[in-house]
């Protein structure tokens, strides 16, 4: 059921809570890696059989936001989303050192896409599961341009909350999201082998695979070549202009995970209009 609240408060608390939740994002994005590179350190160590090492506690919440050089810890005025960036203009407050401006990015993504939801669904049950896979999406794209790893632990509970989705919002297209989520998978798994197979190179991760397969299963499979068609299309341009406009990266393998992550975007937010112009380009 829509929550009924005055537009003079909606926009507002909804921008609001989007620069919020993109600064819980930037959390994630800069500290799972860590916390996975951290936790396959440890079972190797373990397989071979080495001594355990000792490293204070790393994860969501420990320690509190430093600066990645003097590891002074940031003032709670500072970590304001967007506003603590500009106010410092960037930088530390203790060594001046440059901070990325990744920061006030995500949290103004966060900002435009909880808008975004909100103006297409409203403050609805559909609308919190939208919203929450498009944050999903953008915290598995940034940490994929980063690190080229899209971690299971963001790609498998997005397919699993696409098909409760389904379930709860939209409960006759449940069968199209199962398959949505096989052909996924399926689809690019075959890609790989076959591009392997031809070339004897890696195209892309299995990361990829269970991201598309997520993909299928919030949009069910109809979506599936029009989201590929965007995916690829865009990747595949903008590599193009960044290799010749940075000749150092001519030749570097490019993630595949951020294209599919806003093909995602756009699929769940304009899917029916695209849609159509899809099917009346191709018919």
């Amino acid at each position: 059921m829509p929550v009924d609240l005055p537009s003079q408060l909606l926009w507002p608390l909804a921008a609001f809570i989007g620069l919020c939740l993109g600064s819980f994002l930037n959390v994630v994005i800069t500290r799972l890696p860590v916390m996975l590179m951290r936790e396959w350190r440890a079972e190797a160590r373990e397989a071979l059989e080495l001594e355990t090492e000792t490293t204070p506690a790393f994860n969501m919440v420990t320690p509190r936001s430093l600066c990645p050089r003097c590891e002074t810890p940031i003032a709670w005025h500072d970590n304001l989303p967007v506003l603590g960036w500009l106010k410092r203009r960037g930088r530390c407050a203790h060594c001046h050192t440059r901070i990325s401006p990744q920061y006030p990015l995500v949290e103004l993504a966060g900002a435009l896409l909880t808008l975004a939801v909100t103006a297409l669904f409203g403050p609805t049950l559909e609308g919190v599961f939208i919203l929450a896979a498009c944050l999903s999406l953008l915290a598995m794209a940034v940490i994929d341009l980063r690190t080229q790893l899209l971690p299971d632990m963001l790609t498998l509970p997005l397919l699993w909350a696409g098909l409760l989705y389904q379930l709860l919002c939209q409960p006759l297209q449940l069968p199209n999201a199962v398959i949505g989520a096989m052909a996924g998978y399926l689809s690019l798994w075959g890609f790989y082998w076959l591009f392997k197979a031809v070339t004897g190179k890696e195209g892309m991760g299995y990361g990829d695979f269970k991201l598309f397969a997520a993909l299928g299963a919030w949009l069910g499979w109809i979506y599936l070549p029009l989201v590929l068609i965007l995916a690829a299309g865009a990747g595949a341009i903008v590599g193009v202009v960044v290799q010749l406009a940075v000749p150092r990266l001519r030749g570097a393998p490019m993630p595949f995970g951020p294209w599919l992550a806003a093909a995602g975007w756009m699929a769940l937010l304009l899917g029916k209009p695209l849609m159509a112009t899809y099917l009346t380009l191709v018919m």
